[in-house]
């Protein structure tokens, strides 16, 4: 048998670390550390999408007076200018959850593309990345995306592309660990020896062979992207000074906390609980993936 015929018989076996890799979600769904992230991570998913259609007031509407207690027609008072905080808490969350997510997809899939380019590339276009990466994660991420704002102004596309800056090198170096033990299987070499192009092995031999990594790391990187933006808005580096958001919301109503505390706290618990909430599903994950408490799992 020739050495080509001995590579086109090894194909088989691809299917197994993709089967594999495709049913990390599954397991992971019985942990009950997955579950409750899933849980907390739905519910505050749906309150920022559903909210502002529930809210009892327009969010930016004047309904009492400065730090008024709860009661009556205003269920958590009201915050420094009067607004109902109830309302602007519903209508607070979309933005944080969009712009993280937006930053997120990009951050983690130009990461996933480079680092699978990497390692099929090899030599020295895999070292020259990897000391660029080396680089770029040497600069603390959160500085270098204040730097960005306070520079040229708080853009949501800005944000969008600062976050996944700071994003994209550590998907690369994980996602290029992982590609660069699949590369190395007969099924990818299998591939190459009938010309393959390399687009279609990517696709088709690489990627669902790194899903569960993958998958992972996206949870991870949701998390930090979650954190970052909060931050920022915190900071009053936000893109519309009158508009509702989390983040500004603990920033506007920190300075009363004494007197009326649930314009700073309901926010901050709801960034808290949402970090925790994805952050647990993505430990779920992450120990499937590294064969910890399989047994409990399935």
């Amino acid at each position: 048998m020739s050495a080509t015929s001995q590579l086109l018989a090894a194909t088989p076996e691809s299917a197994a670390p993709s089967a594999l890799g495709r049913g990390v979600l599954r397991r992971a769904l019985g942990l009950w550390r997955t579950r409750i992230g899933i849980v907390i991570t739905v519910a505050l998913v749906a309150t920022a999408i559903f909210g502002p259609f529930l809210a009892p007031h327009a969010a930016t509407a004047l309904v009492g007076t400065p730090y008024q207690q709860s009661g009556g027609k205003l269920l958590l008072g009201a915050d420094y200018l009067g607004q109902d905080v109830w309302s602007r808490f519903l209508d607070g969350g979309r933005s944080i959850l969009a712009v993280a997510a937006l930053a997120t997809l990009l951050g983690v899939g130009s990461g996933v593309l480079i680092g699978i380019w990497s390692v099929l590339a090899g030599g020295w276009a895999d070292s020259a990345l990897l000391r660029i990466t080396d680089i770029l994660l040497a600069f603390p991420q959160i500085l270098l995306a204040l730097i960005v704002m306070a520079t040229v102004g708080p853009k949501t596309w800005l944000i969008v592309v600062t976050v996944a800056a700071t994003t994209m090198p550590r998907t690369v170096r994980v996602i290029r660990g992982a590609a660069a033990g699949v590369v190395e299987q007969e099924f990818v070499g299998a591939a190459q020896a009938i010309g393959d192009r390399r687009l279609r092995i990517v696709a088709v031999e690489i990627l669902p062979n790194v899903l569960g990594t993958l998958v992972v790391e996206a949870t991870f990187r949701l998390t930090y992207a979650i954190q970052v933006i909060a931050a920022l808005a915190f900071l009053g580096l936000e893109t519309s000074a009158d508009a509702p958001n989390w983040g500004t919301m603990v920033s506007e109503n920190s300075s009363a906390l004494v007197i009326q505390p649930w314009g700073s706290l309901v926010p901050a618990a709801a960034i808290g609980l949402l970090t925790v909430g994805v952050g647990l599903i993505g430990d779920g994950l992450a120990r499937v993936s590294a064969g910890i408490d399989r047994g409990a799992a399935q």
